[in-house]
């Protein structure tokens, strides 16, 4: 490749973090971006990407699915360029418009409750002007995006969440390959499939390294492990408390109430009302319209088999919820303050009968970290505008259900694709450092931080 023409990798956000993934790719004076999510710490403009490391308008964006930090910051984007041509999966487009108007009345939320100046980011209406320029592709079907220079771009089966992909595009001399967010186990409704392209001829491979710290052979597997939540429900059951699973709402929630419609149904868990939360069910029927993308085994129950969560930012009604046995399936699945697995802790940890489970990736930083490993007597705040609450609840449990690749799924994906060069992203330091020392060699590797380059050789 002539340099003067050299093909440009830079960071925005997700480099050495899991967050904010944006990447943009950059050959003859046109820009892609890669992703344009938020970060699910932070608040205001300190969760967005980067923005301001771009010199002028992207030419196009590509999102590799609906998840807040890898397309929450879309909208934004396109307030500063108007006109952005963006493109995804055609489950994808779907999807996205309902967690985007989400993300707008929860961040008009907390600057009424918090005094948060920069929220919201954007409004509905933005993301109705958003979602008139993003364009449905389908799964495994090429199309030349409309650059001057002919980039030709393919999305790939990622099987991480409904509608997610790897996006696979192909410069003039130089082929790239950005895995996304990829899972190559069967979960209960999802596919574990991370396809690859038919010739392999891969030169740069941009890789999700989500669990280069997990060492998967101390976990059990997903099979195993929706047994082992069912006897933890159970027994809480029986104990005469309920049992609250905070959950992502796209991906996790479907899951996780589909497992328990299993095990209701087969005898192990006791039948007694399971609630979902809002935007928990609005992603629920997208699951249900795209069903071909499930696996063909999969068993969707109707979403009218679950019941709808209240407001449960009222006291009053959690109070009336947990008063009899349930099960409650509610995001955010970090439990960050003032959501709805936030607010119904908050009154369960008073207790000692309830069971809390977690079935998904915890941030250090995280209210769903810090109650995981709370003492007894601890005090948490469970809402930033109330005082403290003291942990009296101990069954308070994790469980491994990722839908990310394991580290050595990773190994064997790199290996196969066999990269000239590698780029780790989307991984906290000392997973994205573990996939460097263990994948790296023999191909050119790197591990940027937000606002550093990289000029790629063929």
């Amino acid at each position: 490749m002539d340099r003067t023409n050299a093909l440009t990798f830079s960071v925005l956000g997700g480099g050495g973090e899991v967050g904010a993934s944006c990447f943009q790719l950059s050959v003859n004076g046109e820009h892609l971006i890669l992703d344009s999510g938020t970060h699910p710490k932070k608040e205001g403009r300190d969760a967005l990407p980067e923005f301001s490391l771009l010199r002028r308008a992207p030419d196009a964006v590509l999102v590799s699915h609906a998840h807040q930090d890898h397309c929450g910051s879309l909208p934004y984007l396109g307030r500063q360029f108007p006109g952005i041509r963006t493109f995804t999966t055609i489950p994808t487009v779907r999807i996205m418009e309902r967690m985007l108007h989400n993300s707008v009345s929860v961040m008009g939320m907390i600057r009424r409750e918090r005094g948060v100046e920069d929220y919201p980011l954007y409004y509905h209406e933005d993301v109705d002007y958003t979602m008139r320029s993003v364009v449905g592709q389908p799964m495994g079907q090429p199309f030349q995006l409309p650059l001057q220079t002919p980039v030709e771009v393919t999305y790939l089966r990622a099987g991480h969440v409904l509608g997610s992909a790897s996006i696979l595009l192909r410069f003039p001399g130089h082929t790239v390959l950005y895995s996304g967010d990829i899972c190559e186990t069967d979960q209960e409704l999802m596919p574990g499939y991370a396809q690859l392209p038919d010739d392999l001829k891969v030169d740069t491979l941009i890789v999700e390294s989500t669990n280069g710290a997990l060492d998967e052979s101390k976990v059990h597997d997903y099979k195993e492990e929706s047994s082992r939540l069912g006897e933890a429900i159970n027994e809480t059951i029986r104990g005469g408390g309920s049992a609250l699973i905070p959950s992502f709402a796209l991906g996790r929630t479907q899951e996780m109430l589909n497992i328990i419609a299993r095990l209701q149904k087969e005898g192990k868990i006791p039948w007694v009302p399971v609630y979902a939360s809002g935007l928990g069910r609005a992603v629920y029927e997208l699951y249900d319209r795209y069903s071909d993308y499930l696996l063909p085994k999969a068993s969707l129950q109707p979403l009218s088999r679950f019941e709808r969560l209240g407001d449960v930012w009222n006291p009053r009604v959690v109070k009336s919820l947990l008063r009899d046995p349930c099960i409650i399936v509610a995001t955010s699945g970090m439990m960050l303050e003032n959501t709805p697995s936030a607010m119904i802790a908050e009154e369960m940890v008073k207790h000692d009968q309830h069971g809390i489970f977690f079935v998904g990736y915890l941030d250090h930083e995280t209210l769903g970290h810090h109650l995981l490993h709370a003492e007894a007597g601890d005090p948490l705040q469970f809402c930033l505008e109330s005082p403290a609450v003291e942990v009296r609840l101990r069954n308070i449990k994790r469980f491994h259900f990722s839908a990310h690749a394991s580290r050595a799924s990773l190994r064997t994906y790199i290996d196969t694709v066999q990269p000239k060069n590698v780029i780790y992203v989307h991984g906290d330091v000392n997973a994205i450092d573990w996939m460097r020392v263990h994948t790296g060699a023999g191909r050119q590797a790197y591990t940027p931080a937000i606002g550093q380059s990289i000029t790629l050789e063929q």
